[in-house]
């Protein structure tokens, strides 16, 4: 009976562990930052000599010297650093014994259903004075006529992306249709205002999808020894901006721009 019971903890202690290995790294986490979390929980609980190997698509953790272990597969991995903060913090409530492990695992539990998002009218406001922004930024000029042009541009696009992301499980290829969506309005705004420059519009639209957490996190990754998960999330990178520089020249190749 002390043995089921015993078993039955672990595999609680395993639950909690890997669903919320499985949400920070869906979030955008970096792997030394998840497995940290893991380790956490499971050594508040009272497990001696937790074993955790985390990776972008896949998660593993073993209890009781080995004898118990299991996996999470990741198939979605987004930026949501909300997410993250959330299942750190609620780690970090169990360590200070500010919530029992009935607690947590009912939280943690909860933000897999609840995932902490903005409305998406609030996103594509901030992606229309990011655009603007960072056209400031990167032209180095406050161009004032160009600068309506990149906020409307960028929103559309994004709004383009978060559309086609529902449709296909091919994350790169959303990303290439909403760079192509941006490149035509770019074009067609410019077509009718010659004075706008469907270069800066670009510069600064593209700006909202570019990864560049993802190639910072990637970049982290390597340098704290995580060598898998550091070339997996610099190539995943990668991927994205040639998705986003192909859609751009597609589009500028056959409307001869």
């Amino acid at each position: 009976m002390a043995e089921t019971k015993n078993a039955e903890f672990y595999q609680e202690v395993l639950d909690i562990c890997l669903t919320a290995g499985r949400l920070m790294i869906e979030g955008g986490s970096e792997m030394y930052r998840v497995e940290d979390t893991m380790l956490r929980i499971a050594r508040n609980a009272g497990i001696m000599d937790p074993r955790v190997f985390a990776t972008p698509t896949c998660v593993f953790m073993s209890l009781d010297g080995g004898k118990l272990s299991q996996m999470k597969q990741i198939r979605d991995r987004n930026i949501n650093l909300e997410l993250v903060d959330r299942v750190n913090a609620l780690s970090r409530k169990f360590a200070a014994k500010k919530i029992s492990l009935k607690d947590l695992k009912s939280r943690v539990l909860a933000l897999q259903t609840e995932l902490p998002t903005f409305p998406l009218w609030l996103q594509v406001m901030g992606a229309a004075a990011l655009s603007a922004t960072l056209l400031v930024l990167f032209m180095d000029d406050y161009d004032w006529v160009d600068f309506p042009a990149a906020a409307i541009v960028g929103a559309l696009g994004y709004l383009a992306y978060v559309f086609f992301k529902r449709f296909t499980r091919v994350r790169f290829l959303s990303e290439l249709v909403a760079a192509m969506v941006m490149s035509v309005i770019a074009i067609g705004i410019a077509h009718f205002f010659p004075e706008m420059v469907v270069d800066n519009i670009l510069i600064g639209a593209l700006m909202t999808l570019v990864p560049g957490l993802a190639f910072t996190n990637a970049l982290r990754d390597l340098f704290m020894g995580d060598l898998l998960s550091g070339i997996v999330r610099l190539f995943e990178a990668t991927l994205t901006a040639l998705a986003l520089g192909g859609g751009v020249g597609i589009v500028i190749k056959f409307l001869g721009v």
